[in-house]
């Protein structure tokens, strides 16, 4: 699936137009995940479907989901900007970003400069770079110009091979392991026990994929994590303030 995905990436930065520069002011990434006052900072994805769920919510307003993450208190917010398997839009991350006040992520397959570009003018506090997608080196060069571009980076990785290689390059700020394998799409959360055994203890560790309950975040807290970030089951749920309130206080319903 992986595969698949960045071929058709490719393809679509063939024909990339780069947008005009959002009016929008950039907040802090990292350091909002930090200052959690809950079991952990929580980013909280905007996803309208995934390759292998389909649809997640058909009634699917972008803008009310993201005012009410933020109004929810969320640390960050994640936003789906992929239009083949997603059903995102960049759009969407621009219209989130002039309704709140938490900084903003775009996430998508980043594996050319031009896209960080097109991010840092839709808006972007930061961008989602993923280990499996590209080689070490080509991932440290567009992490650079992240931050040169006035944006951070969450370096996501999966298996263990991945996360030695980034780290023979450099150390990121935002660690995030998917506890997703993207190849199979098998999910377990001991992956993030897995890799926070790895991590460099500057390297902030975000778990990711597979969290639905406060027992989920117990546990990847406890194998390291000092925040989550959940997309879907949070998408399903009729209030999504709501939800965000009971994910982080331990109410399961």
């Amino acid at each position: 699936m992986l595969d698949t995905i960045l071929a058709i990436k490719q393809q679509e930065i063939e024909r990339l137009y780069l947008p005009e520069a959002a009016d929008v002011k950039k907040v802090p990434f990292a350091e909002s995940l930090k200052n959690s006052k809950k079991i952990a900072g929580l980013i909280a994805e905007v996803k309208k479907a995934s390759p292998s769920k389909g649809v997640i919510r058909d009634d699917f307003n972008h803008v009310m989901v993201g005012k009410q993450y933020a109004d929810a208190g969320v640390q960050a917010i994640s936003v789906l900007t992929d239009q083949h398997f997603f059903q995102g839009h960049r759009d969407f991350l621009t219209d989130i970003k002039k309704f709140v006040d938490v900084p903003v992520m775009r996430k998508d397959f980043i594996i050319d400069p031009v896209q960080v570009e097109e991010s840092k003018l839709m808006g972007a506090d930061a961008i989602l770079l993923i280990g499996e997608a590209m080689e070490p080196k080509k991932l440290h060069e567009l992490y650079l110009q992240a931050y040169e571009s006035g944006m951070e980076a969450l370096v996501e990785v999966h298996s263990e091979e991945t996360l030695e290689g980034v780290l023979k390059e450099f150390t990121p700020e935002v660690l995030g392991v998917n506890n997703r394998n993207l190849h199979t799409f098998e999910t377990k959360l001991e992956q993030t026990e897995k890799m926070a055994k790895l991590a460099p203890d500057e390297a902030f560790l975000v778990s990711e994929s597979g969290i639905f309950t406060f027992e989920d975040i117990q546990k990847v807290v406890g194998y390291g994590a000092g925040a989550v970030l959940v997309g879907e089951s949070l998408m399903r749920q009729n209030n999504i303030k709501q939800a965000v309130t009971n994910l982080l206080d331990g109410v399961n319903v």
